[in-house]
């Protein structure tokens, strides 16, 4: 069972000095980096109570709290160069003006959804592979979504802190069929549009970018 973040406060950082929270600052980021490799391993499967999710999501609730801690003891905290990126990927997610995902493989044709967002609305196109599984279509009903809504569940998944390339080799794998992806997101802002690509190799939790586009799960 996890605690909260006040209780791991209390637990672990009340009356600690700046260098000591630090510490247990750099250990929390190492934590978040240890469980997101470990869901991005090809061969992962949970067998932690609770999950590795459970564990990631409450670990960076600990992150923040910490930060928090070290500001009250007259610290200040020096976000690396990753976490400026990821903040300002962050800042931008208002302005994002369109999305495109695809995805599929050789002998399958790839399908590729496009979401644009018109004012209030976000409407979705879907470009058909060659073969087309029915279950693919299934939550088509999605071809129009309420674009708060849309850009909050996308903020969820925490992209800025995502690879640019997503390649099997990294863990000593080598595929050349299989399935590949792509991921790219346009601004109305100035921003250069963020490009994200994938080959049998994915995200931690790429299952749920998948279920916010109604594409069944890898």
């Amino acid at each position: 069972m996890m605690i909260g973040p006040e209780g791991y406060y209390e637990a672990y950082l009340k009356g600690k000095t700046t260098a000591e929270i630090m510490t247990a600052i750099r250990g929390l980021k190492q934590e978040i980096g240890r469980l997101k490799n470990t869901m991005e391993h090809p061969n992962y499967q949970s067998t932690m109570h609770p999950s590795e999710e459970t564990r990631l999501w409450c670990t960076r609730l600990y992150l923040e709290r910490a930060k928090l801690a070290l500001v009250e003891v007259g610290g200040a905290y020096v976000p690396s160069r990753a976490e400026e990126r990821v903040a300002k990927f962050d800042a931008d997610i208002p302005f994002i003006s369109k999305v495109e995902f695809s995805i599929g493989g050789f002998f399958e044709g790839c399908e590729t959804r496009t979401y644009t967002i018109c004012g209030n609305q976000v409407h979705m196109d879907v470009g058909h592979p060659l073969i087309l599984k029915p279950s693919s279509l299934e939550d088509i009903e999605r071809a129009e979504m309420d674009a708060d809504d849309f850009l909050s569940e996308l903020a969820e998944l925490n992209i800025g802190e995502w690879r640019r390339d997503y390649d099997p080799s990294r863990w000593g794998y080598a595929v050349l069929d299989g399935t590949q992806w792509h991921l790219y997101i346009y601004y109305s802002n100035g921003r250069r549009a963020v490009k994200i690509r994938g080959s049998n190799d994915y995200p931690y939790n790429f299952n749920r970018l998948l279920e916010l586009f109604g594409i069944d799960a890898k």
